[in-house]
């Protein structure tokens, strides 16, 4: 089985220059975990809801006006449509992330896979070997 058949197919890209508190509207009123951060078309980070948290548990009264930019990561591990599931979790396992952007061949954003897309649709081991792997202490 490939990415393409289980990926989440409409990720929610943002501006590195949209404001913290807009982005965590916007993930909580669509229900998601992860934004892709997106400039002239090309992915340059992402941010996502644990990103967010530990930004407003650290009380910074500067909060309130920071950037995504100011609190997204950089280069992040992406996939392609056309890898394997298998090949997309050891990325994860390795890079110890949960969610995935996919990247078609021109680098554009065409979809997210996270561990809970390879639970539901293709094995609870791999995802379960997955999240091993990520939070594996190292």
């Amino acid at each position: 089985m490939h990415v393409r058949d289980i990926m989440n197919r409409m990720p929610v890209a943002l501006p590195s220059d949209c404001p913290v508190q807009l982005a965590a509207l916007r993930m909580k009123g669509l229900g998601v975990g992860i934004l892709a951060i997106v400039d002239d078309g090309r992915i340059v980070g992402v941010v996502t809801d644990r990103d967010i948290t530990v930004l407003a548990a650290s009380a910074n009264p500067a909060s309130n006006g920071m950037l995504v930019r100011d609190v997204m990561s950089r280069n992040p591990i992406c996939c392609l449509p056309d890898h394997s599931v298998k090949e997309a979790a050891a990325l994860m396992g390795d890079h110890q992330v949960r969610r995935l952007p996919v990247l078609n061949r021109k680098s554009h954003l065409v979809g997210i896979l996270s561990v809970d897309d390879i639970a539901r649709d293709v094995s609870e081991r791999l995802a379960g070997e997955t999240l091993g792997e990520i939070v594996e202490a190292r």
